[in-house]
C-alpha cells in the first residue's frame, strides 16, 4: 500500500493497511479513507493522484488481529529498515500528514497521540498530526472539538495550497 512519488508535495503517512485495504491492493479504500479525505478536503481523483500525494505507512501489509481482534500494531522492524532511506528519496514533500499515534512517535519521537495532536501548531506547516480516522475515534472527535473547528480548516487550507 506504498504510493511513493517524486512530485507529490504532500506525503500521508498511516499506520499499515488494515485486512480490508490490504485486499484492495488500494490505500485507504474504508471508512477511514473517506474520512481522512473529507478532513483533508479533496475527492478521491485527487487524493489517488499520485503526482500529488504520496502515501507512505509505517508498514507495508496487513500485521495481523491480535487476542481481541484489533489490528496489531506496524511491525517496528519495516521501518527501521527502509523508512529513512526511502523518505531521503522525496526532497520536495512539503506536508506529511501524521495520522495516528504510531507515525507520530516514529517521526516526532510523541509519546501520546492526543498531546501531540494538541500541540499541532509546534509542527506546522510541515508536518500536521492527526488522528488515525477510524470510527474507533469518533468518541476522542467528539471530546475534542477544536479538532474540527481549528486544526481541519488549517489543514485543508495547507492542502489546498500544495497541490
Amino acid at each position: 500500500m506504498v504510493w511513493l512519488s517524486q512530485t507529490a508535495r504532500i506525503m500521508v503517512v498511516g499506520q499499515a493497511p488494515g485486512a480490508r485495504v490490504h485486499a484492495s491492493g488500494r490505500p485507504f479504500t474504508d471508512a477511514s479513507g473517506d474520512r481522512l479525505r473529507q478532513w483533508m478536503g479533496v475527492d478521491s481523483a485527487t487524493f489517488y493522484d499520485q503526482d500529488k500525494v504520496a502515501i507512505f505507512p509505517m508498514a507495508f501489509c496487513f500485521p495481523g488481529y491480535d487476542a481481541k481482534g484489533s489490528d496489531l500494531p506496524p511491525p517496528k522492524i519495516c521501518a527501521d529498515h527502509w523508512r529513512a532511506d526511502t523518505l531521503a528519496l522525496m526532497p520536495q514533500v512539503r506536508l506529511t500528514l501524521l495520522v495516528g499515534g504510531y507515525a507520530q512517535k516514529w517521526h516526532l519521537g510523541t509519546k501520546s497521540m492526543s498531546e501531540t495532536v494538541a500541540d499541532w501548531q509546534k509542527y506546522d506547516p510541515d508536518i500536521i498530526p492527526v488522528p488515525h480516522p477510524s470510527w474507533r475515534n469518533t468518541s476522542w472527535l467528539k471530546k475534542n472539538p477544536w479538532f474540527e473547528t481549528d486544526l481541519i480548516p488549517h489543514l485543508r487550507h495547507r492542502v489546498t495550497e500544495l497541490l
